[in-house]
Protein backbone atom coordinates (compact mmCIF):
# COMPACT_ATOMS: atom_id res chain seq x y z
CA UNK A 1 0.00 0.00 0.00
CA UNK A 2 1.59 3.28 -1.09
CA UNK A 3 2.25 5.80 1.67
CA UNK A 4 -0.53 8.25 0.76
CA UNK A 5 -3.14 5.48 0.83
CA UNK A 6 -1.67 4.09 4.05
CA UNK A 7 -2.13 7.50 5.67
CA UNK A 8 -5.78 7.55 4.54
CA UNK A 9 -6.28 4.06 5.96
CA UNK A 10 -4.75 5.01 9.31
CA UNK A 11 -6.94 8.09 9.48
CA UNK A 12 -10.06 6.02 8.77
CA UNK A 13 -9.06 3.66 11.61
CA UNK A 14 -8.48 6.58 14.04
CA UNK A 15 -4.80 5.62 14.08
CA UNK A 16 -3.40 8.98 12.93
CA UNK A 17 -2.98 12.44 14.42
CA UNK A 18 -2.50 15.38 12.04
CA UNK A 19 -0.45 18.27 13.40
CA UNK A 20 -1.05 21.43 11.39
CA UNK A 21 0.97 23.90 13.48
CA UNK A 22 4.71 24.25 12.86
CA UNK A 23 6.89 21.68 14.64
CA UNK A 24 10.65 21.84 14.22
CA UNK A 25 12.28 18.71 12.71
CA UNK A 26 15.25 19.50 14.96
CA UNK A 27 14.45 17.78 18.30
CA UNK A 28 10.75 18.69 18.55
CA UNK A 29 9.25 16.07 16.18
CA UNK A 30 11.28 13.35 17.89
CA UNK A 31 10.16 14.38 21.38
CA UNK A 32 6.48 14.33 20.41
CA UNK A 33 6.93 11.00 18.64
CA UNK A 34 8.64 9.48 21.68
CA UNK A 35 5.72 10.47 23.89
CA UNK A 36 3.19 8.81 21.60
CA UNK A 37 5.24 5.68 20.95
CA UNK A 38 5.53 5.01 24.69
CA UNK A 39 1.94 5.96 25.57
CA UNK A 40 0.54 2.41 25.54
CA UNK A 41 0.06 0.00 22.61
CA UNK A 42 2.26 2.25 20.48
CA UNK A 43 0.07 5.34 20.56
CA UNK A 44 -0.84 6.74 17.14
CA UNK A 45 0.95 7.58 13.92
CA UNK A 46 1.78 11.28 13.53
CA UNK A 47 1.64 13.42 10.40
CA UNK A 48 3.45 16.73 10.85
CA UNK A 49 2.09 18.92 8.07
CA UNK A 50 4.06 22.09 8.80
CA UNK A 51 7.78 21.33 9.00
CA UNK A 52 9.24 24.54 7.57
CA UNK A 53 9.85 22.70 4.27
CA UNK A 54 7.67 21.70 1.35
CA UNK A 55 7.05 18.23 2.76
CA UNK A 56 5.11 16.73 5.66
CA UNK A 57 6.76 14.19 7.98
CA UNK A 58 5.16 10.86 8.96
CA UNK A 59 6.43 9.18 12.15
CA UNK A 60 5.41 6.16 14.24
CA UNK A 61 3.64 4.76 11.18
CA UNK A 62 4.40 1.11 12.06
CA UNK A 63 4.36 1.63 15.82
CA UNK A 64 1.53 -0.68 16.96
CA UNK A 65 0.42 -4.25 16.41
CA UNK A 66 -2.48 -3.07 14.25
CA UNK A 67 -0.41 -0.63 12.18
CA UNK A 68 2.36 -3.11 11.35
CA UNK A 69 -0.36 -5.54 10.24
CA UNK A 70 -1.99 -2.85 8.08
CA UNK A 71 1.43 -2.07 6.59
CA UNK A 72 2.04 -5.71 5.67
CA UNK A 73 -1.51 -6.32 4.45
CA UNK A 74 -2.54 -8.95 7.00
CA UNK A 75 -4.94 -9.19 9.92
CA UNK A 76 -2.48 -11.17 12.04
CA UNK A 77 1.29 -11.48 11.67
CA UNK A 78 1.05 -15.27 11.99
CA UNK A 79 -0.70 -15.40 8.61
CA UNK A 80 2.66 -14.82 6.90
CA UNK A 81 4.65 -17.76 8.37
CA UNK A 82 1.62 -19.98 7.87
CA UNK A 83 1.63 -19.14 4.16
CA UNK A 84 5.41 -19.68 3.94
CA UNK A 85 4.92 -23.12 5.49
CA UNK A 86 2.15 -24.04 3.06
CA UNK A 87 4.26 -23.00 0.07
CA UNK A 88 7.28 -24.91 1.33
CA UNK A 89 5.31 -28.09 1.97
CA UNK A 90 3.62 -27.94 -1.42
CA UNK A 91 7.01 -27.96 -3.15
CA UNK A 92 8.78 -30.48 -0.93
CA UNK A 93 6.23 -33.26 -0.52
CA UNK A 94 7.71 -36.68 -1.30
CA UNK A 95 4.30 -38.00 -2.39
CA UNK A 96 3.78 -35.84 -5.46
CA UNK A 97 2.64 -37.76 -8.53
CA UNK A 98 2.43 -36.38 -12.05
CA UNK A 99 -1.04 -34.86 -11.57
CA UNK A 100 -0.09 -33.31 -8.24
CA UNK A 101 2.89 -31.67 -9.90
CA UNK A 102 0.67 -30.26 -12.64
CA UNK A 103 -1.51 -28.74 -9.93
CA UNK A 104 1.54 -26.86 -8.64
CA UNK A 105 1.99 -24.92 -11.87
CA UNK A 106 -0.35 -22.08 -10.80
CA UNK A 107 1.76 -21.67 -7.64
CA UNK A 108 4.90 -21.48 -9.75
CA UNK A 109 3.27 -18.74 -11.82
CA UNK A 110 2.20 -17.01 -8.62
CA UNK A 111 5.79 -16.91 -7.39
CA UNK A 112 6.94 -15.65 -10.81
CA UNK A 113 4.36 -12.87 -10.51
CA UNK A 114 6.02 -11.72 -7.27
CA UNK A 115 9.41 -11.17 -8.93
CA UNK A 116 10.28 -7.49 -9.50
CA UNK A 117 9.49 -6.19 -12.98
CA UNK A 118 11.18 -3.45 -14.98
CA UNK A 119 9.55 -0.54 -16.76
CA UNK A 120 10.99 1.88 -19.28
CA UNK A 121 10.49 5.61 -18.94
CA UNK A 122 9.92 7.51 -15.72
CA UNK A 123 8.03 6.59 -12.59
CA UNK A 124 5.89 8.59 -10.17
CA UNK A 125 8.96 8.97 -7.98
CA UNK A 126 10.42 11.15 -10.76
CA UNK A 127 7.50 13.56 -11.06
CA UNK A 128 9.81 16.30 -9.77
CA UNK A 129 13.54 16.34 -10.51
CA UNK A 130 15.67 18.71 -8.46
CA UNK A 131 18.05 20.20 -11.00
CA UNK A 132 20.32 21.31 -8.18
CA UNK A 133 19.86 18.67 -5.45
CA UNK A 134 19.81 20.06 -1.93
CA UNK A 135 19.26 17.78 1.08
CA UNK A 136 18.43 20.81 3.20
CA UNK A 137 15.09 21.03 1.35
CA UNK A 138 14.01 17.81 3.10
CA UNK A 139 12.61 17.80 6.67
CA UNK A 140 15.38 15.57 8.04
CA UNK A 141 15.18 14.99 11.79
CA UNK A 142 17.63 15.56 14.58
CA UNK A 143 16.31 13.32 17.35
CA UNK A 144 18.49 13.79 20.44
CA UNK A 145 20.55 16.70 21.80
CA UNK A 146 23.97 15.06 21.40
CA UNK A 147 23.35 13.67 17.91
CA UNK A 148 26.09 14.69 15.50
CA UNK A 149 23.51 16.33 13.26
CA UNK A 150 20.34 15.52 11.34
CA UNK A 151 19.86 11.93 10.18
CA UNK A 152 17.77 10.23 7.51
CA UNK A 153 16.38 7.35 9.60
CA UNK A 154 14.22 5.30 7.19
CA UNK A 155 16.34 5.13 4.02
CA UNK A 156 16.22 2.08 1.78
CA UNK A 157 19.77 1.98 0.40
CA UNK A 158 20.17 0.18 -2.95
CA UNK A 159 23.53 -1.23 -3.95
CA UNK A 160 24.72 -3.82 -6.49
CA UNK A 161 27.34 -6.51 -6.03
CA UNK A 162 29.62 -5.75 -9.03
CA UNK A 163 30.78 -9.39 -9.20
CA UNK A 164 27.33 -11.00 -9.33
CA UNK A 165 25.12 -8.03 -10.33
CA UNK A 166 22.79 -9.00 -7.45
CA UNK A 167 20.95 -6.11 -5.80
CA UNK A 168 20.68 -5.43 -2.08
CA UNK A 169 18.25 -3.06 -0.39
CA UNK A 170 19.33 -2.38 3.20
CA UNK A 171 18.61 0.23 5.83
CA UNK A 172 21.58 2.31 6.97
CA UNK A 173 21.18 5.67 8.66
CA UNK A 174 22.56 8.72 6.86
CA UNK A 175 23.88 11.82 8.64
CA UNK A 176 23.49 15.05 6.67
CA UNK A 177 26.86 16.81 6.31
CA UNK A 178 25.84 19.48 3.81
CA UNK A 179 23.41 19.95 0.93
CA UNK A 180 25.08 17.23 -1.20
CA UNK A 181 26.85 14.81 1.16
CA UNK A 182 25.92 12.42 3.95
CA UNK A 183 27.49 9.61 5.91
CA UNK A 184 26.73 6.00 4.99
CA UNK A 185 26.55 4.07 8.25
CA UNK A 186 26.84 0.40 7.31
CA UNK A 187 28.49 -2.03 9.71
CA UNK A 188 31.04 -4.60 8.55
CA UNK A 189 28.48 -7.42 8.94
CA UNK A 190 26.08 -5.77 6.48
CA UNK A 191 25.69 -6.48 2.78
CA UNK A 192 26.23 -2.84 1.83
CA UNK A 193 29.63 -2.93 3.54
CA UNK A 194 30.49 -6.14 1.68
CA UNK A 195 29.63 -4.48 -1.64
CA UNK A 196 31.72 -1.45 -0.65
CA UNK A 197 34.76 -3.69 -0.08
CA UNK A 198 34.38 -5.24 -3.53
CA UNK A 199 34.24 -1.82 -5.18
CA UNK A 200 37.26 -0.74 -3.13
CA UNK A 201 39.30 -3.74 -4.30
CA UNK A 202 38.27 -3.05 -7.89
CA UNK A 203 39.09 0.66 -7.51
CA UNK A 204 35.63 1.60 -8.82
CA UNK A 205 33.06 4.22 -7.86
CA UNK A 206 30.08 2.64 -6.07
CA UNK A 207 26.66 3.80 -7.35
CA UNK A 208 23.91 4.06 -4.73
CA UNK A 209 20.21 4.92 -4.81
CA UNK A 210 18.33 5.76 -1.61
CA UNK A 211 14.54 5.64 -1.51
CA UNK A 212 12.02 6.86 1.05
CA UNK A 213 8.36 5.93 1.27
CA UNK A 214 6.37 4.17 -1.41
CA UNK A 215 4.67 0.89 -0.57
CA UNK A 216 4.86 0.24 3.16
CA UNK A 217 6.27 -3.24 2.57
CA UNK A 218 9.47 -1.75 1.07
CA UNK A 219 10.53 -0.28 4.39
CA UNK A 220 9.93 -3.57 6.16
CA UNK A 221 11.70 -5.63 3.49
CA UNK A 222 14.82 -3.48 3.81
CA UNK A 223 15.03 -4.37 7.52
CA UNK A 224 14.33 -8.09 7.05
CA UNK A 225 17.20 -10.52 7.81
CA UNK A 226 17.30 -12.11 4.36
CA UNK A 227 20.24 -14.28 3.27
CA UNK A 228 22.76 -12.64 0.94
CA UNK A 229 21.61 -12.87 -2.65
CA UNK A 230 17.88 -12.90 -1.90
CA UNK A 231 16.26 -9.82 -3.42
CA UNK A 232 14.32 -7.78 -0.89
CA UNK A 233 11.82 -6.95 -3.63
CA UNK A 234 10.95 -10.64 -3.97
CA UNK A 235 9.97 -10.56 -0.29
CA UNK A 236 8.08 -7.32 -0.94
CA UNK A 237 6.28 -8.94 -3.88
CA UNK A 238 5.33 -11.93 -1.71
CA UNK A 239 4.01 -9.65 1.03
CA UNK A 240 1.95 -7.44 -1.26
CA UNK A 241 1.00 -10.29 -3.64
CA UNK A 242 2.13 -8.50 -6.77
CA UNK A 243 5.35 -7.57 -8.50
CA UNK A 244 7.29 -4.44 -7.58
CA UNK A 245 7.63 -2.24 -10.65
CA UNK A 246 11.20 -0.94 -10.97
CA UNK A 247 12.42 2.04 -13.02
CA UNK A 248 15.90 3.29 -13.88
CA UNK A 249 17.45 6.12 -11.92
CA UNK A 250 18.24 9.43 -13.60
CA UNK A 251 21.99 9.64 -12.85
CA UNK A 252 23.01 6.19 -11.56
CA UNK A 253 22.93 2.72 -13.18
CA UNK A 254 20.43 1.38 -10.67
CA UNK A 255 16.72 0.60 -10.51
CA UNK A 256 14.28 1.61 -7.76
CA UNK A 257 10.53 1.11 -7.21
CA UNK A 258 8.51 3.48 -9.36
CA UNK A 259 6.08 4.40 -6.58
CA UNK A 260 8.42 5.57 -3.81
CA UNK A 261 8.07 9.11 -2.49
CA UNK A 262 11.74 10.17 -2.75
CA UNK A 263 14.85 8.96 -4.56
CA UNK A 264 18.27 10.27 -3.55
CA UNK A 265 20.84 9.19 -6.14
CA UNK A 266 24.56 9.33 -5.67
CA UNK A 267 27.77 7.43 -5.13
CA UNK A 268 30.49 6.49 -2.68
CA UNK A 269 34.12 6.68 -3.72
CA UNK A 270 35.87 3.81 -1.87
CA UNK A 271 39.26 5.47 -2.40
CA UNK A 272 38.12 8.61 -0.57
CA UNK A 273 39.14 8.83 3.11
CA UNK A 274 36.44 7.77 5.56
CA UNK A 275 34.73 10.59 7.44
CA UNK A 276 33.59 11.05 11.02
CA UNK A 277 29.91 10.16 11.46
CA UNK A 278 27.81 10.34 14.64
CA UNK A 279 27.06 10.33 17.50
CA UNK A 280 23.48 9.11 17.11
CA UNK A 281 20.82 8.13 19.66
CA UNK A 282 20.42 4.54 18.51
CA UNK A 283 17.90 1.70 18.79
CA UNK A 284 19.84 0.29 21.76
CA UNK A 285 18.67 3.29 23.80
CA UNK A 286 22.25 4.55 23.99
CA UNK A 287 24.22 6.80 21.68
CA UNK A 288 26.38 5.08 19.11
CA UNK A 289 29.52 7.18 19.29
CA UNK A 290 31.25 8.85 16.37
CA UNK A 291 33.27 6.62 14.08
CA UNK A 292 34.63 6.50 10.54
CA UNK A 293 32.30 5.67 7.65
CA UNK A 294 32.13 6.32 3.88
CA UNK A 295 30.86 9.60 2.49
CA UNK A 296 27.85 9.54 0.15
CA UNK A 297 27.77 12.17 -2.64
CA UNK A 298 24.34 13.17 -3.97
CA UNK A 299 23.97 13.54 -7.73
CA UNK A 300 20.17 13.85 -8.02
CA UNK A 301 17.01 14.02 -5.90
CA UNK A 302 13.60 13.20 -7.35
CA UNK A 303 10.20 12.89 -5.69
CA UNK A 304 6.50 12.41 -6.24
CA UNK A 305 4.11 15.28 -6.35
CA UNK A 306 2.70 15.61 -2.82
CA UNK A 307 5.47 13.40 -1.44
CA UNK A 308 5.48 12.51 2.26
CA UNK A 309 8.79 12.18 4.11
CA UNK A 310 8.78 9.10 6.39
CA UNK A 311 11.00 9.02 9.48
CA UNK A 312 11.43 6.89 12.55
CA UNK A 313 12.66 7.73 16.03
CA UNK A 314 14.60 5.04 17.84
CA UNK A 315 15.93 4.97 21.40
CA UNK A 316 15.02 3.52 24.77
CA UNK A 317 12.31 0.90 24.16
CA UNK A 318 9.52 0.66 23.40
CA UNK A 319 9.68 2.56 20.13
CA UNK A 320 8.29 2.00 16.65
CA UNK A 321 11.13 -0.39 15.79
CA UNK A 322 9.86 -2.83 18.44
CA UNK A 323 6.83 -3.59 16.25
CA UNK A 324 8.98 -4.01 13.15
CA UNK A 325 11.14 -6.44 15.15
CA UNK A 326 8.05 -8.34 16.31
CA UNK A 327 7.00 -8.73 12.66
CA UNK A 328 10.43 -10.20 11.89
CA UNK A 329 10.15 -12.55 14.87
CA UNK A 330 6.80 -13.88 13.60
CA UNK A 331 7.61 -13.93 9.86
CA UNK A 332 11.01 -15.59 10.09
CA UNK A 333 10.20 -18.25 12.67
CA UNK A 334 9.02 -20.54 9.87
CA UNK A 335 12.15 -20.18 7.68
CA UNK A 336 14.28 -20.70 10.81
CA UNK A 337 12.35 -23.85 11.64
CA UNK A 338 12.50 -25.16 8.08
CA UNK A 339 16.14 -24.38 7.35
CA UNK A 340 18.05 -23.96 10.62
CA UNK A 341 16.50 -25.87 13.52
CA UNK A 342 13.36 -27.98 12.97
CA UNK A 343 12.81 -28.59 16.70
CA UNK A 344 11.92 -24.92 17.31
CA UNK A 345 8.26 -24.49 18.24
CA UNK A 346 8.21 -20.80 19.15
CA UNK A 347 10.45 -17.76 19.54
CA UNK A 348 10.13 -14.61 21.62
CA UNK A 349 12.48 -11.64 21.44
CA UNK A 350 11.47 -9.25 24.23
CA UNK A 351 11.19 -5.57 23.43
CA UNK A 352 13.69 -4.85 26.21
CA UNK A 353 16.29 -6.87 24.32
CA UNK A 354 16.35 -4.30 21.46
CA UNK A 355 16.02 -6.87 18.65
CA UNK A 356 18.74 -9.34 19.52
CA UNK A 357 20.20 -9.09 23.02
CA UNK A 358 17.67 -11.48 24.59
CA UNK A 359 15.94 -14.45 22.92
CA UNK A 360 13.59 -17.07 24.38
CA UNK A 361 13.27 -20.27 22.38
CA UNK A 362 10.78 -23.10 22.84
CA UNK A 363 11.78 -26.45 21.37
CA UNK A 364 10.32 -29.91 20.88
CA UNK A 365 12.88 -31.88 22.89
CA UNK A 366 13.70 -35.49 22.08
CA UNK A 367 17.33 -35.99 23.10
CA UNK A 368 19.98 -34.81 25.56
CA UNK A 369 21.86 -31.63 24.74
CA UNK A 370 19.23 -30.44 22.28
CA UNK A 371 18.96 -27.00 23.92
CA UNK A 372 22.67 -26.35 23.37
CA UNK A 373 22.44 -27.67 19.82
CA UNK A 374 19.59 -25.24 19.14
CA UNK A 375 21.48 -22.30 20.66
CA UNK A 376 24.55 -22.99 18.52
CA UNK A 377 22.41 -23.37 15.40
CA UNK A 378 20.69 -20.03 16.01
CA UNK A 379 23.95 -18.26 16.85
CA UNK A 380 25.14 -19.34 13.41
CA UNK A 381 22.05 -18.12 11.56
CA UNK A 382 22.13 -14.64 10.01
CA UNK A 383 21.44 -11.78 12.39
CA UNK A 384 20.76 -14.21 15.25
CA UNK A 385 24.55 -14.29 15.56
CA UNK A 386 24.20 -11.01 17.47
CA UNK A 387 22.17 -12.59 20.27
CA UNK A 388 23.97 -12.84 23.61
CA UNK A 389 21.36 -14.10 26.13
CA UNK A 390 19.33 -17.15 25.06
CA UNK A 391 16.85 -19.07 27.24
CA UNK A 392 15.68 -22.44 25.90
CA UNK A 393 12.57 -24.20 27.24
CA UNK A 394 10.26 -27.02 26.20
CA UNK A 395 6.84 -28.37 27.10
CA UNK A 396 3.59 -26.49 27.58
CA UNK A 397 5.03 -23.18 28.80
CA UNK A 398 3.86 -19.97 27.09
CA UNK A 399 7.13 -18.17 26.41
CA UNK A 400 5.30 -14.90 25.79
CA UNK A 401 4.02 -14.99 29.39
CA UNK A 402 7.12 -13.98 31.32
CA UNK A 403 5.71 -14.92 34.73
CA UNK A 404 5.18 -18.49 33.52
CA UNK A 405 8.60 -18.44 31.93
CA UNK A 406 10.33 -17.45 35.18
CA UNK A 407 8.65 -20.33 37.01
CA UNK A 408 9.79 -22.78 34.34
CA UNK A 409 13.36 -21.49 34.38
CA UNK A 410 13.51 -21.70 38.17
CA UNK A 411 12.14 -25.24 38.22
CA UNK A 412 14.34 -26.62 35.45
CA UNK A 413 17.82 -25.14 35.78
CA UNK A 414 20.73 -26.32 37.83
CA UNK A 415 23.25 -23.50 37.74
CA UNK A 416 26.25 -25.82 37.84
CA UNK A 417 25.18 -27.86 34.81
CA UNK A 418 22.62 -25.91 32.77
CA UNK A 419 24.50 -22.71 31.97
CA UNK A 420 26.49 -22.67 28.74
CA UNK A 421 28.97 -19.95 27.78
CA UNK A 422 30.61 -19.23 24.46
CA UNK A 423 31.96 -16.31 22.42
CA UNK A 424 31.06 -15.04 18.99
CA UNK A 425 30.06 -12.05 16.84
CA UNK A 426 28.04 -9.28 18.47
CA UNK A 427 26.38 -6.17 17.10
CA UNK A 428 28.87 -3.37 16.45
CA UNK A 429 26.55 -1.18 18.58
CA UNK A 430 27.10 -3.44 21.61
CA UNK A 431 29.04 -1.18 23.95
CA UNK A 432 29.67 -3.69 26.76
CA UNK A 433 31.64 -6.33 24.83
CA UNK A 434 35.31 -6.50 25.69
CA UNK A 435 36.11 -6.04 21.98
CA UNK A 436 34.05 -4.25 19.33
CA UNK A 437 31.70 -6.69 17.63
CA UNK A 438 32.98 -9.75 19.52
CA UNK A 439 32.15 -11.02 22.98
CA UNK A 440 30.46 -13.46 25.31
CA UNK A 441 27.15 -15.29 24.97
CA UNK A 442 25.14 -17.32 27.46
CA UNK A 443 22.55 -20.06 26.98
CA UNK A 444 20.31 -20.99 29.90
CA UNK A 445 19.04 -24.52 29.34
CA UNK A 446 15.66 -24.47 31.09
CA UNK A 447 14.33 -27.54 29.32
CA UNK A 448 13.08 -30.53 31.26
CA UNK A 449 16.15 -32.70 31.80
CA UNK A 450 16.49 -36.22 30.49
CA UNK A 451 18.33 -38.86 32.54
CA UNK A 452 21.55 -38.29 30.59
CA UNK A 453 21.52 -34.62 31.58
CA UNK A 454 20.86 -34.97 35.31
CA UNK A 455 24.38 -34.37 36.55
CA UNK A 456 23.15 -33.21 39.96
CA UNK A 457 19.89 -32.35 41.64
CA UNK A 458 18.38 -28.88 41.44
CA UNK A 459 18.14 -26.78 44.54
CA UNK A 460 14.54 -26.61 45.88
CA UNK A 461 12.32 -24.35 43.80
CA UNK A 462 11.36 -22.36 46.89
CA UNK A 463 14.64 -20.52 46.46
CA UNK A 464 14.00 -17.06 44.96
CA UNK A 465 14.28 -17.43 41.17
CA UNK A 466 15.96 -14.07 40.66
CA UNK A 467 16.85 -10.86 42.43
CA UNK A 468 17.74 -7.43 41.08
CA UNK A 469 20.04 -5.49 43.42
CA UNK A 470 21.85 -2.19 43.42
CA UNK A 471 25.59 -2.41 43.78
CA UNK A 472 25.59 -0.99 47.31
CA UNK A 473 23.27 -3.77 48.51
CA UNK A 474 25.15 -6.69 46.97
CA UNK A 475 27.02 -9.06 49.25
CA UNK A 476 28.73 -11.95 47.47
CA UNK A 477 28.72 -13.88 50.76
CA UNK A 478 24.94 -13.61 51.11
CA UNK A 479 23.24 -14.58 47.84
CA UNK A 480 19.53 -15.31 48.13
CA UNK A 481 18.44 -16.06 44.56
CA UNK A 482 19.31 -18.55 41.87
CA UNK A 483 20.05 -15.64 39.50
CA UNK A 484 21.24 -12.34 41.01
CA UNK A 485 21.67 -9.31 38.76
CA UNK A 486 23.59 -6.31 40.11
CA UNK A 487 23.02 -2.78 38.79
CA UNK A 488 24.51 0.65 39.39
CA UNK A 489 23.15 2.45 42.44
CA UNK A 490 21.27 5.00 40.31
CA UNK A 491 19.12 2.28 38.65
CA UNK A 492 15.56 1.68 39.88
CA UNK A 493 15.62 -2.11 40.25
CA UNK A 494 11.85 -2.18 40.80
CA UNK A 495 11.38 -1.06 37.18
CA UNK A 496 11.70 -4.54 35.67
CA UNK A 497 11.41 -3.44 32.03
CA UNK A 498 14.14 -0.82 32.44
CA UNK A 499 16.34 -3.26 34.37
CA UNK A 500 16.02 -5.92 31.65
CA UNK A 501 16.91 -3.35 29.00
CA UNK A 502 20.05 -2.39 30.95
CA UNK A 503 20.92 -6.03 31.58
CA UNK A 504 20.88 -6.83 27.86
CA UNK A 505 22.93 -3.78 26.98
CA UNK A 506 25.49 -3.78 29.78
CA UNK A 507 26.94 -7.29 29.91
CA UNK A 508 29.52 -9.37 28.17
CA UNK A 509 28.16 -12.74 29.27
CA UNK A 510 31.51 -14.49 29.66
CA UNK A 511 33.15 -11.64 31.53
CA UNK A 512 30.23 -10.47 33.67
CA UNK A 513 28.59 -13.73 34.79
CA UNK A 514 30.06 -15.62 37.75
CA UNK A 515 28.84 -18.92 39.15
CA UNK A 516 29.05 -18.86 42.93
CA UNK A 517 28.05 -22.17 44.44
CA UNK A 518 24.60 -23.06 43.13
CA UNK A 519 23.88 -19.50 41.98
CA UNK A 520 24.87 -17.19 39.18
CA UNK A 521 25.64 -13.50 39.67
CA UNK A 522 25.54 -11.03 36.77
CA UNK A 523 27.30 -7.66 36.77
CA UNK A 524 24.90 -5.43 34.79
CA UNK A 525 26.55 -2.15 35.80
CA UNK A 526 27.75 0.29 33.14
CA UNK A 527 31.27 -0.57 32.01
CA UNK A 528 33.80 2.23 31.75
CA UNK A 529 37.49 2.73 32.44
CA UNK A 530 36.85 3.48 36.15
CA UNK A 531 34.34 0.68 36.73
CA UNK A 532 35.09 -1.44 39.80
CA UNK A 533 34.29 -5.14 39.87
CA UNK A 534 31.32 -6.10 42.04
CA UNK A 535 33.28 -9.14 43.20
CA UNK A 536 36.60 -7.70 44.40
CA UNK A 537 36.20 -3.88 44.14
CA UNK A 538 39.24 -3.68 41.88
CA UNK A 539 39.25 -1.28 38.93
CA UNK A 540 37.84 -3.01 35.89
CA UNK A 541 40.13 -3.54 32.88
CA UNK A 542 37.92 -1.97 30.23
CA UNK A 543 39.38 0.26 27.52
CA UNK A 544 36.36 0.93 25.32
CA UNK A 545 34.34 4.15 25.30
CA UNK A 546 31.10 4.19 27.28
CA UNK A 547 28.02 5.82 25.68
CA UNK A 548 25.34 7.84 27.42
CA UNK A 549 21.65 7.02 27.21
CA UNK A 550 19.63 8.79 24.51
CA UNK A 551 16.93 11.10 25.87
CA UNK A 552 15.57 14.58 25.24
CA UNK A 553 16.97 17.66 26.90
CA UNK A 554 15.06 19.45 29.65
CA UNK A 555 14.77 22.44 27.30
CA UNK A 556 13.10 20.42 24.52
CA UNK A 557 10.73 18.78 26.99
CA UNK A 558 9.68 22.19 28.26
CA UNK A 559 9.09 23.53 24.73
CA UNK A 560 6.76 20.62 23.87
CA UNK A 561 4.98 20.83 27.23
CA UNK A 562 4.16 24.46 26.49
CA UNK A 563 3.15 23.79 22.86
CA UNK A 564 1.04 20.70 23.54
CA UNK A 565 -2.39 22.33 23.72
CA UNK A 566 -1.72 24.62 20.77
CA UNK A 567 -0.72 21.61 18.64
CA UNK A 568 -4.08 19.87 19.32
CA UNK A 569 -2.35 16.64 20.24
CA UNK A 570 -5.14 15.45 22.52
CA UNK A 571 -4.72 14.33 26.10
CA UNK A 572 -1.40 15.52 27.52
CA UNK A 573 1.38 12.91 27.56
CA UNK A 574 4.37 13.63 29.77
CA UNK A 575 7.87 13.11 28.43
CA UNK A 576 9.37 9.62 28.84
CA UNK A 577 12.77 11.31 29.02
CA UNK A 578 11.89 12.73 32.42
CA UNK A 579 11.60 9.20 33.82
CA UNK A 580 15.14 8.22 32.79
CA UNK A 581 17.07 11.33 33.78
CA UNK A 582 18.55 9.33 36.66
CA UNK A 583 20.31 7.21 34.02
CA UNK A 584 21.77 10.14 32.08
CA UNK A 585 25.45 9.84 32.87
CA UNK A 586 26.84 13.09 31.45
CA UNK A 587 26.04 16.13 29.36
CA UNK A 588 27.45 14.59 26.21
CA UNK A 589 27.04 11.44 24.10
CA UNK A 590 29.88 9.77 25.99
CA UNK A 591 30.26 8.85 29.65
CA UNK A 592 33.85 9.05 30.89
CA UNK A 593 33.23 7.45 34.29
Amino acid sequence: MILSNFIKLLESKNELVRIKEFVDPVLEIAEITDRFSKSGDGGKALLFENTGTGFPVLTNAFGSNDRICYALGVKNLNEIPDEINRLFLSFTSHKLNFWNKLMLLPKLKQIADWMPGYKSGKGQCQDVIMQNPDLNLLPVLKCYPFDGGRFITLPVVHTINPETNIRNAGMYRMQIFDEKTTGMHWHKHKTGAMHFEIYRRQNRIMPIAVTLGGDTVYTYAATAPLPDGVDEYLLAGFLRKKSVEMIKCITQPLHVPADVDFVIEGYVNPQEPLCIEGPFGDHTGFYSLEDLFPKFHVTCITHKKNAVYPATVVGIPPQEDAYIAKATERIFIEPIRLVVSPEIEDLDMPVEGVFHNIAIVKIRKTYAGQAIKTANALWGAGQMMFNKIMIVVNGDVDIHNYADLIERVNANINISSDIYFTRGPLDILDHAAQSSGFGGKICIDATEKLNEEKLSENKPVNQKPYEFLNKNKFDKHNINAKITVVFDDFVDTDNIAQAMWLLGNNIDAVRDCSIIGDNIVVDACMKHKNHKSIFDSQTFAFNRRCPNIACSSTETVKIIDEKWEKLNLGKFISSPSETVKNLELSQSAEFIG
